[in-house]
């Protein structure tokens, strides 16, 4: 079997719901394009951010210690949406929906955003704008996933786990299961476009919730270790030669 694009996967904000495409043009040593593009800090992010200001907005990339993440609040994983009409709609079991503009409804998200937030953790603060894009890697690298991968997983622990809790940019399906992780190192083709794999992707705990509740439904960074011995999920690459990619285009190791 051919292996393949099966999807592409954008999260507008960080943390904070994400949305599937159909195609996407990627460019040389860029990150895929809208991705992380805005994050919430935190009163903890506020002591980063002061001293890398311009107008307001972080001038250079910040870790994601500064922000709000899945992993210090899974209720944060069940929202889902993205962009429609030139606004971000956000869906949560809970929370209910919301539209806003990024540029000036960051505020209303807050509000949206905070009864999902433990009490105990450094409270959000504002929504901003990434200096590159707000990835957990310094570096432009897009995440690559196998839903080969995610089915052995699967029949492994003998339930659904989806696509969402992982939060990649590009899934492919037909290499077989953990055949990324051989990949370390070499340049594959998707489509047109070339990647040279750079990195395993290292999990934490927010893989431990499940996406519909944003309830804990295991422990998923201790089933990885148990069952494989590591506690990896997808591979990093960065985009050597770019141009469109779609749903559908060959994949090439």
């Amino acid at each position: 079997m051919t292996a393949r694009l099966a999807l592409i996967r954008r999260h507008p904000i960080k943390s904070v719901g994400g949305e599937g495409l159909d195609a996407v043009t990627l460019a040389p040593a860029r990150r895929l394009p809208g991705d992380r593009e805005w994050a919430v800090l935190t009163e903890a992010g506020e002591r980063h951010a002061i001293t890398s200001q311009t107008q307001g907005q972080p001038d250079r990339w910040l870790p994601k210690t500064c922000f709000m993440r899945g992993v210090s609040s899974l209720p944060l994983q069940a929202i889902e949406g993205g962009w429609q009409d030139g606004l971000l709609v956000l869906r949560h079991p809970q929370a209910g929906q919301i539209s806003i503009d990024p540029e000036t409804d960051g505020p209303a998200l807050i509000d949206w955003l905070r009864p999902l937030w433990p009490a105990h953790a450094p409270a959000p603060t504002r929504l901003v704008r990434g200096a590159a894009i707000w990835t957990d890697q310094k570096w432009p690298w897009i995440s690559i996933l196998s839903l080969d991968s995610l089915a052995d997983l699967e029949s492994r622990t003998g339930r659904s786990l989806g696509t969402q809790r992982w939060r990649g940019n590009l899934w492919i399906e037909g290499a077989g299961p953990w055949a990324e992780r051989d990949w370390i190192g070499r340049v594959i083709r998707i489509g047109g476009v070339e990647l040279r794999v750079t990195d395993h992707v290292g999990r934490c705990d927010a893989t431990s919730a499940d996406t519909t509740t944003g309830q804990r439904d295991g422990d998923m960074v201790e089933t990885l270790d148990r069952l494989y011995g590591h506690t990896d999920f997808g591979i990093f690459a960065e985009v050597v030669t770019g141009g469109e990619i779609r749903i559908g285009d060959e994949v090439t190791p």
